[in-house]
């Protein structure tokens, strides 16, 4: 057996790690403890402190796949959040209840395995920005297109925080390949105030689960599950090393746990976007049927894909007695065949689990579980559906537009106040440009406070630069698709005949005349 899995083996318990961040003797009830009456463990309070910030609040205004209308039956960010940790919490429960329970050398394994799993499940989309997948890829396309310009400024001989050309591309990573998982991992370490810089101060061990991508942004390997992205900027990688050392791993190795809930969150979005897109009338269950019936999938035939699809006719045909309108039978056969999908689909993950323990204990199994699993055909097909069905749809392309270009816009009008205002003291701040005044001053206060702290600390490692970059990041992805669309709104309205140019230096030379 591999070394690196006798040690993990070995040593369970501290995958578990439930100490924190902050010291104990400084720690204080923030969350409504009440000294020796707390019955919760160190990990189940976790998920309840992730519940109550306000970035899972957010979450109900943020588009999933499908535009936020009034059709409350469709997903937005919140419910998918809601049921991926339901999903995690469940199998949880099931790989702790079996009498082959190999994680029973673990103290309070069957309360805190669930528990570990519901809270990175819930967290798990928590740095996303708006609109959905087209919010990152906004994010990334303005780093991107102003990126030559940034080199040459920020690498030039006569600019104080001069960095050589080498250091500017490791660093500007973070932004050109703007990741929401690293985002979510900022915003529990670092941008959600409890009093102190340890953000929710999560245990080590929920910090380490949360890490689906556990390396930074200069070490990505899309060969390998663990690290086709980067889980954390270089601003925390401190941070990370020290979770991933508290919980006996290290850059590049995940935690089992975080490959059971990437499986839940694989399951729920393909099997709930497929439900989407006939909730939403653009698909019947029939076409889904044929479909998955006519999949090129490999085995061909599929033996789970054959066995969901009977199983869905066969309950259609039962429903088809009840009398019910067409829209009703579609309704209720495609609940139905959900229910039975995702089942299927969790026993595949938790057999796939036990077959390759070693490998996923260690934390360097290079593939998702569920490509490990005889779920994978299944799951390609129902993505393939969704993918032909729901996501390429007139409403959809038209968020993702909208979105898309609202970002870009925003992101503009935003630099333009930070790049003038970041950084100076109240005193020079009042001289700029009154529109930068006003722009920067709608950014969050917290992300604001942040912003200067780190600017206080900033040096040779980390430049001012780069966390001016960090503070428009910040403030974008913390954003509603509603309160993006009126940020811009409002912006566009008073911007008046301005244009903004991030490839334009800002004159602060020049003050406007005070008499």
């Amino acid at each position: 057996m591999n070394k690196d899995v006798q040690s993990i083996d070995g040593n369970l318990s501290l995958l578990f790690n439930p100490s924190r961040r902050k010291p104990a003797s400084n720690s204080s009830r923030e969350d409504g403890d009440v000294g020796t009456a707390e019955l919760r463990t160190e990990i189940e309070r976790d998920f309840d402190r992730i519940l109550f910030s306000t970035p899972v609040r957010r979450l109900a205004d943020k588009t999933q796949v499908f535009p936020l209308d009034k059709n409350d039956s469709v997903r937005n960010r919140l419910t998918h959040s809601y049921e991926v940790s339901n999903l995690a919490r469940s199998i949880g429960v099931a790989i702790t209840s079996t009498k082959s329970n190999q994680f029973e050398s673990v103290t309070k394994n069957q309360r805190d395995l669930p528990a570990i799993l519901a809270a990175i499940g819930l967290v798990h989309d928590l740095g996303n920005p708006p609109f959905g997948h087209q919010g990152e890829a906004a994010i990334q396309s303005w780093f991107n297109v102003h990126k030559e310009f940034f080199s040459k400024k920020f690498t030039n001989k006569s600019f104080p925080e001069r960095v050589d050309a080498q250091k500017f591309e490791r660093l500007f990573k973070d932004f050109e390949l703007f990741e929401g998982n690293a985002q979510g991992f900022r915003l529990v370490t670092r941008l959600q105030i409890l009093g102190d810089e340890f953000g929710l101060n999560l245990t080590y061990a929920t910090l380490a689960a949360m890490m689906k991508y556990p390396v930074d942004s200069s070490r990505i390997d899309k060969s390998k599950a663990a690290s086709k992205k980067h889980g954390f900027f270089h601003s925390e990688a401190h941070i990370a090393d020290e979770v991933l050392e508290k919980v006996g791993l290290d850059q590049g190795r995940r935690h089992p746990m975080a490959y059971l809930m990437e499986a839940c969150d694989d399951i729920a979005y393909v099997v709930l976007d497929a439900e989407d897109s006939i909730k939403k009338g653009l698909a019947s269950f029939s076409d889904l049927m044929v479909f998955l019936e006519t999949f090129p999938s490999t085995p061909k035939p599929n033996p789970l894909i054959n066995k969901v699809v009977t199983q869905g006719r066969e309950k259609q045909e039962d429903y088809r007695k009840r009398n019910l309108s067409p829209a009703e039978l579609n309704d209720i056969s495609m609940q139905r065949f959900r229910v039975f999908v995702i089942s299927e689909m969790m026993a595949a993950a938790r057999e796939a689990f036990d077959a390759n323990w070693a490998s996923l204990i260690a934390g360097i199994q290079p593939k998702p579980l569920l490509e490990l699993s005889d779920a994978e055909g299944l799951r390609k097909a129902l993505k393939e559906f969704s993918l032909k069905h729901g996501y390429q749809h007139r409403s959809v392309l038209e968020i993702e537009l909208q979105g898309y270009n609202v970002i870009r816009e925003l992101m503009d009008m935003l630099w333009f106040g930070i790049d003038q205002m970041g950084g100076l003291p109240p005193v020079e701040q009042r001289l700029q440009h009154p529109f930068a005044r006003y722009v920067y001053n709608r950014i969050s206060e917290n992300y604001r406070r942040v912003f200067a702290e780190s600017c206080e600390k900033a040096g040779r490692v980390i430049p001012v630069w780069y966390y001016k970059f960090q503070l428009l990041t910040d403030m974008v992805s913390g954003m509603t698709d509603s309160f993006a669309l009126s940020l811009y709104e409002e912006l566009s309205h008073l911007k008046g005949s301005l244009r903004f140019d991030a490839n334009q230096e800002s004159d602060k030379k020049k003050k406007p005349n005070r008499k």
